[in-house]
């Protein structure tokens, strides 16, 4: 296994910007820990807890920015849907993103390969129309984003060696 490293200084430096900070700090000593990318090959040398991180900040970072057929258009939906995550976020007392989850993998099952596809830029955009199913879930998930991240933000504090190492 990994050992993940998170210098005291930079942990005292993320948590004093808040909790995104906070999170990232972990999220981003995981990464660099693999060599900067998850590929199937560096996902074993992470844990469950970082691995969760990981595809948390995936999730996260691209619903955020585009929505779950973003996600999926860019190729996460089977790193996102195809594991454990919604068990392990559950398992975390986020029973809410889990059933987000869930529902949004059932989506992705349905129109996964079709959102997939390579398409033009006018074609991307027009997937938003096409597959209006995932508007509600994008919506709750921007309407929730800051307790979830403030819940993983503490279920970190409160594990914090599982997810690395801190050193002087």
């Amino acid at each position: 296994m990994n050992i993940v490293k998170i210098h005291d200084a930079d942990l005292r430096e993320a948590a004093a910007k808040g909790l995104d900070d906070f999170v990232d700090v972990f999220y981003k000593a995981a990464l660099d820990s693999v060599g900067g990318s998850v590929d199937g090959e560096s996902m074993l040398k992470l844990n469950q807890y970082q691995m969760t991180l990981v595809v948390f900040k995936t999730l996260h970072d691209e619903v955020m920015d585009g929505g779950f057929v973003q996600l999926i258009y860019n190729g996460y939906g089977p790193f996102v849907f195809f594991n454990p995550f919604a068990k392990a976020i559950r398992e975390w007392g986020l029973d809410d993103l889990a059933s987000l989850v869930n529902k949004a993998g059932k989506l992705f099952r349905k129109y996964g390969r079709e959102i997939e596809r390579e398409c033009s830029d006018e074609e991307f955009m027009a997937l938003f129309e096409k597959y209006p199913d995932f508007d509600d879930l994008d919506d709750q998930f921007v309407e929730n984003e800051e307790h979830w991240v403030e819940e993983i933000a503490c279920y970190i504090d409160e594990h914090i060696e599982c997810f690395a190492t801190v050193v002087d």
